[in-house]
Order: C-alpha cells, then structure tokens, then sequence
C-alpha cells in the first residue's frame, strides 16, 4: 500500500522545528499554496526550494519543496483510535492470514461476548477470516492473531509508516526521511 503524490502538485514535505517529518504515514506534506502561504505568515523557514517559480507583478519565488516549523509541534505520545491507525498498526495484514485483501478490523473478543472496541481488543482482519471467526473467542475457533493487540505510540505507527513509503519522493526530501533509523552494520 502507498500513498499517492503527484509530483506535478510540487508537494512541500513539512518538518518539524527538530527537523523530523510531522509524520511519515501519510508523509507530511503540504500544497505548494499551504506552503507559501506558512512563508508569509512567518510560520516557516524554507530549507529547499523547486526550480519552478511563482510570481506576482511585484514579487517572485521559488516554490519550497522542503520547509521547516519555526515553533516545535509537540507530537502526542498517543495516537487516536482510528481503522486506519488500526491497519498501519498492524502492517496493513490480516493478523489471522496475512492477506492484505479485503481488511476490515475484527474485535479479538466478540461485541457480542462483552468485548470492547479498544486498541487492545481490536484487530486488522481480511473479511473472509472475520466472517470464519465470528462471534467466537479465538480458542473457540481456533483462530489466534499473529500479535497480540495493543496500544501503539506515535513512534510505532511512525516505524511501521516507513515500510509504506509513498510512490514519488523528491531528491530534496531525502536528506530528511529516515535519519533516525537505525543504522544496519
């Protein structure tokens, strides 16, 4: 699964004041309009610039494919409780099959059975392993999910982000996606 960017839109990739995405799934990115608009406003330095330019009768500019918050956004700890954060959690995979066809989320204790909708009771599950399971616990059918549900941080879903990279990144994002990985010997 990625994430569509046209890059005819000339896309800006916002960074935080620490020089870290906003977020990587879906990447931070911002129009060129929204861009040069946080450049008047005062909200934002621009790091990289687009050869492609903007004018007015009385201005000109480079559009900025790269920019960077003046003041820091502190990231919540937690993200919210949403189907998608709920995929990205869990990889964008059935947790019974690994099919990535067809995903829905199925409730690791039914509704039914007093289960609640929560991160720690909720998991990603392709429609045919859903409708198998039913409304049974998973020792009833004998279907358990690959990892037990929990409650992700932010910088969880930010890791799992990264193996779902977008289908177009420019030449001047790279020097800021992915610095924080760790590095293989």
């Amino acid at each position: 699964m990625t994430i569509a960017v046209s890059p005819q839109s000339l896309p800006a990739l916002v960074l935080n004041a620490d020089y870290r995405p906003l977020s990587y799934y879906p990447l931070s990115l911002w129009s060129w309009q929204d861009a040069i608009k946080a450049v008047f406003l005062d909200r934002v330095h621009i790091i990289a610039e687009y050869e492609h330019s903007v004018s007015s009768p009385s201005y000109s500019m480079k559009l900025p494919s790269v920019v960077c918050l003046k003041s820091y956004v502190q990231p919540s700890r937690y993200p919210a409780f949403t189907r998608f954060n709920v995929f990205l959690r869990d990889k964008f995979e059935c947790q019974y099959c690994t099919s990535d066809d067809d995903l829905t989320f199925d409730h690791v204790t039914p509704r039914a059975l007093g289960g609640q909708t929560t991160w720690e009771n909720v998991v990603t599950a392709c429609a045919p392993c859903n409708l198998r399971k039913g409304s049974k616990l998973p020792k009833q059918a004998g279907m358990f999910p690959h990892q037990k549900p929990y409650r992700p941080t932010v910088q969880d879903l930010h890791n799992n982000g990264r193996l779902f990279p977008p289908n177009y990144l420019h030449e001047s994002w790279m020097d800021y996606l992915y610095w924080d990985t760790e590095l293989q010997p």
